[in-house]
């Protein structure tokens, strides 16, 4: 959580950073906040919002300044924060795409000061108006960082995101981050693209919609999010979106020819059977039951949390000495 008397700032207030604004205030914690839109600060501040005309005036206290801006406004962003932020401050944000982020915020000389983040909650809506308090309260989020990272700027993004965000964090390098968001987020946000766009160009597309339930639904929800904000997500993270595609198509190559030869289709239905059982034997999303361990705050904790996180440990809180590990919970 932020120093006694300094807030924390958000800079951009869409779906995510429109809804961490709404969370910390409603939990007590001191936040300015601020957008590019003046419409968006309007409806921020009807809201009840502490919100400030521009990202100078947003940071110039701040304690932690947390970056919610597309990816394409950030060299922008991150230079104006470098001028005006107090120079304690530390720097996260909200992105999908880890490296990209570190690279942008480093050319703009906040590297030092950075410790990536990535709520994993969305919905296929955005902007302000489809922002809410509870969207990310209690969720798993993923925390990166690099080998030069500042120990006491990552207890200050595990302290908030435990804290007042009540969530769970895997803390990870900006490369298994991205590796495994382009196989659980953005790969299926293309596959559903893709699904909405074969009955898009069908002829009998209409029949098709009419007769459409729960399956479509479900595998198509995403492609209803703005087309604009997933090719940027996806596009941003190409060097592991790219291959993780190539996986899917061999795949489904490999099913089509099976089909067309009546050969056996068993192996691709059944492959992950032990994924389906874990996730039937789930009782409580996102809550660990397991033991809690402490890493005490003391030589290169943040590379031994990396290392525990990347074997299936999440951190679930944070001491003055430690911090609080436990079993990740079934998803």
């Amino acid at each position: 959580m932020s120093a006694a008397g300094r807030p924390v700032a958000v800079v951009g207030l869409g779906l995510i950073g429109g809804s961490l604004a709404r969370l910390l205030d409603a939990r007590g914690v001191d936040v300015v906040a601020t957008d590019a839109s003046p419409a968006t600060r309007a409806a921020a501040r009807r809201a009840g919002l502490t919100v400030a005309d521009d990202v100078a005036a947003c940071v110039a206290t701040a304690d932690l300044v947390v970056l919610a801006t597309p990816l394409r406004a950030m060299p922008a962003v991150a230079a104006e924060v470098a001028a005006h932020a107090p120079a304690s401050a530390t720097v996260t944000d909200v992105g999908s795409v880890k490296g990209p982020v570190r690279n942008e915020v480093s050319a703009a000389g906040l590297g030092g000061r950075y410790v990536g983040a990535h709520p994993m909650a969305g919905t296929e809506h955005s902007g302000f108006d489809a922002s809410d308090v509870g969207l990310l309260d209690a969720v798993r989020w993923a925390v990166t960082v690099d080998a030069a990272v500042d120990p006491a700027r990552l207890e200050a993004v595990l302290a908030l995101v435990t804290g007042p965000c009540a969530g769970t964090v895997a803390v990870l390098t900006d490369e298994v981050h991205d590796e495994a968001a382009a196989l659980v987020s953005h790969v299926p946000h293309v596959v559903a693209t893709q699904l909405l766009n074969a009955v898009a160009g069908a002829p009998v597309r209409e029949v098709a919609l009419g007769l459409a339930a729960g399956s479509f639904r479900d595998g198509t929800r995403v492609a209803f999010t703005d087309p604009a904000r997933t090719e940027a997500m996806v596009t941003q993270n190409a060097a592991w979106v790219a291959p993780a595609l190539r996986k899917v198509v061999r795949d489904l190559e490999l099913v089509i020819a099976a089909l067309e030869s009546n050969g056996s289709t068993h192996a691709f239905f059944r492959t992950a059977d032990d994924v389906r059982a874990a996730g039937r034997r789930q009782t409580s999303p996102g809550v660990s039951t397991g033991a809690v361990e402490q890493v005490p705050l003391v030589g290169d904790w943040p590379a031994l949390l990396v290392r525990r996180c990347t074997t299936g440990v999440v951190v679930v809180g944070i001491t003055p000495t430690a911090v609080e590990v436990a079993p990740a919970p079934a998803r």
